[in-house]
């Protein structure tokens, strides 16, 4: 059995408890963090409409005092936002998955903190790792699995069109759904409107993997507007204002471009004809051409991504990890 926590008891860390709970003979639940105080004392059962007598709480460390393995973070998406978290966990001597973008390849963005909490892993002897669907899965994972049939490869494209429909306001917000185009214009200049986080880690990863030496990073953001109505439970777009996002992240080394991400994120795609779907071409010998439609929905894979790597953690090296440095991921059959 395999001790382990929930730190987070949003739409990532639901999914990940009803993992966790479909596995009664394989993993032991042990506590689920939040942050809200409206949840403090009440079971996950209650939360998630099944069987389960763990109360959630705001008390972190109560639930690291019972020593479990394993520490699912299902919080924020940036290094400072779930740092402390993190420190709490290694200290504790608990193994940390976190769906952070930026902790799948933290020396994209933040160097000198990956060196910190690398030592700080190796210190209390456990494992970071950063997971999800992307990055973590559809434009770097799957592109390195993809990489090793072939002879040679001279650059690589991958792309993933997703329908953001599912997700709530703050998503909306960060994609710019619902503003003007100039309000989309100003809302990327200062810093409100991100788009997509991950590419500069997904680059990363794809790039040490192969032992490429990328020198520089361009994003671009574009936006997607409507020429028809489009609505969702949290934002109108009337024709003419921008229903989505159109994000793109280059790797170039010595001026040639070696990685090219694409990800255009928008409500309701098929309104005007566009099919979701995750695409990856490795442009060498032999070339690859994968296609996938439709997308793989970015919450269960990211969920069901995590769950799937606590069997693998538990007996990793110590330090901070990434996808590319453990076994190939794999289904996790539960017990009888």
């Amino acid at each position: 059995m395999i001790k382990v926590a929930v730190w987070g008891t949003g739409m990532m860390g639901q999914g990940l408890l009803g993992f966790i709970l479909d596995r009664p003979n394989d993993v032991e639940l042990v506590g689920a963090i939040v942050t809200n105080p409206a949840k403090e004392g009440r079971p996950v059962g209650e939360l998630l409409g099944r069987t389960c007598d763990v109360c959630m709480t705001t008390d972190a460390q109560s639930v690291l005092a019972k020593e479990p393995d394993v520490v699912c973070i299902c919080t924020q998406s940036n290094l400072h936002e779930v740092s402390d978290q993190v420190e709490a966990c290694v200290k504790a001597g608990a193994n940390v998955l976190c769906i952070a973008e930026k902790l799948a390849y933290p020396w994209a963005s933040d160097a000198d903190w990956a060196d910190s909490f690398e030592e700080l892993a190796m210190e209390h002897d456990v494992s970071i790792l950063g997971t999800g669907i992307n990055p973590g899965f559809i434009l770097d994972a799957l592109v390195v699995a993809w990489s090793s049939i072939c002879l040679r490869i001279d650059r690589i494209e991958a792309e993933r069109v997703n329908d953001l429909s599912p997700f709530g306001p703050t998503v909306m917000q960060s994609q710019g759904v619902g503003t003007t185009v100039e309000e989309f214009e100003r809302g990327v200049a200062d810093g409100t409107i991100v788009g997509h986080i991950g590419f500069p880690e997904s680059i990363g990863l794809i790039a040490d993997a192969l032992g490429w030496e990328i020198d520089e990073v361009v994003e671009t953001r574009e936006p997607i507007v409507t020429s028809v109505p489009r609505e969702t439970p949290h934002v109108k777009v009337a024709p003419g204002d921008v229903c989505g996002c159109r994000h793109i992240g280059r790797g170039y080394s010595n001026g040639e471009l070696k990685i090219e991400l694409v990800h255009p994120q928008q409500i309701h795609p098929e309104l005007e004809g566009v099919e979701t779907g995750d695409y990856i071409r490795i442009v060498g010998d032999p070339e690859v051409h994968m296609s996938n439609k439709p997308e793989i929905p970015g919450g269960k894979g990211t969920y069901a991504s995590t769950g799937n790597y606590i069997p693998l953690i538990v007996d990793a090296p110590a330090g901070i990890l990434t996808v590319t440095d453990l076994p190939i991921p794999r289904f996790w059959t539960p017990s009888e």
